[in-house]
């Protein structure tokens, strides 16, 4: 955990606590291309904040599985006291559900504006990288309860929304705007488990995400969604990394970025799949309101295939119980 967010931690007063709370200034190193900190960056924060909150409970190394539906309400703005809530919200036999809120506000004073919120499934690994079994979490009160029966009840449309992705397939028959960002996974990337952090990922996402949606619409685009990023496998340090983003559909206002990971050893030409996710990116004027993009028209079997595949997905998370659409998502159904 870098200097920035080694700030109070608080957690509640028990042998096993469920909750943990960063509190931390986003420094102007935070700052992003957008003028505010970019989605990359907060996604980083969630990461730790939910890892904190799952080797707390787990009281062993866990690893970044999955993270799904992440809003990014509002932005977040260089000065402002950040908070991070991750809170536990069911366990299965080795995996946590972690639930995470991003608040942020004037240092000064005044009450912290919720950002971005998401669910983040960490699992428990042994010495070895297999699952091991974690401690079950029992809600207490009709609030933890609420929150665990809606992670229970998101199993199914998880599930659904991963194998939609996972039956797609991605070549080079594929006409839309593409962009892939190659380099090698710095020692500074590393993870407490000597891996790279989940959350350094997210980042790389984020970037590519934007290179793609910015060349399309030629307009500076932020984050506002990204939806079923699986983590597959460990990526490492010293690893050549290649992050590719296609835009696959545009509504009115969104443009939906697919975007892979894939890493190997700079020595071959292997190179596997680690990350897969698709991002929600708008165009945004000077006061910050979405405004339209061109439309992008699918030319080849592939690219209609892919834009169908991106409504799927929109209707699936639609389906979600205990939750919906935000309104810049519904308007592209």
């Amino acid at each position: 955990m870098d200097n920035r967010t080694q700030g109070r931690v608080d957690t509640a007063d028990r042998p096993n606590p469920h909750s943990v709370t960063l509190r931390f200034l986003a420094a102007p190193t935070d700052l992003g291309h957008s003028g505010s900190v970019d989605a990359g960056t907060v996604l980083e924060w969630v990461d730790k904040a939910a890892y904190a909150a799952a080797v707390g409970w787990a009281k062993s190394y866990c690893v970044t599985a999955y993270v799904g539906n992440i809003h990014f309400a509002d932005p977040v703005n260089v000065g402002d006291m950040v908070e991070v809530e991750a809170t536990i919200v069911y366990t299965g036999k080795s995996s946590l559900h972690i639930q995470t809120v991003v608040s942020s506000g004037d240092v000064q004073g005044g009450e912290a504006t919720m950002r971005s919120q998401c669910l983040v499934i960490f699992v428990a690994v042994g010495p070895d990288g297999k699952p091991v079994p974690v401690p079950q979490f029992e809600p207490s009160v009709p609030e933890e309860v609420e929150r665990r029966d809606h992670a229970v009840a998101r199993i199914e449309v998880r599930d659904a929304i991963v194998a939609a992705m996972k039956r797609q397939e991605y070549t080079d028959a594929g006409t839309a705007e593409r962009v892939t960002l190659r380099f090698l996974a710095a020692p500074t990337d590393v993870n407490w488990g000597g891996k790279v952090h989940g959350g350094t990922v997210m980042d790389w996402i984020d970037e590519a995400a934007y290179v793609c949606a910015t060349r399309y619409c030629g307009q500076d685009t932020v984050a506002v969604f990204s939806g079923g990023v699986r983590f597959y496998r460990p990526l490492l340090i010293g690893d050549l990394v290649e992050v590719e983003a296609r835009l696959v559909y545009t509504g009115n206002k969104g443009m939906h970025i697919a975007v892979h990971v894939r890493s190997g050893k700079p020595t071959g030409r292997d190179m596997q799949l680690t990350t897969y996710c698709l991002t929600v990116m708008v165009a945004r004027d000077e006061t910050g309101t979405a405004v339209p993009v061109p439309p992008w028209i699918p030319h080849s079997e592939e690219d209609k295939r892919l834009a169908a595949h991106a409504r799927e997905l929109l209707e699936i998370r639609g389906r979600a119980p205990g939750s919906s659409l935000p309104n810049h998502l519904s308007r592209l159904r």
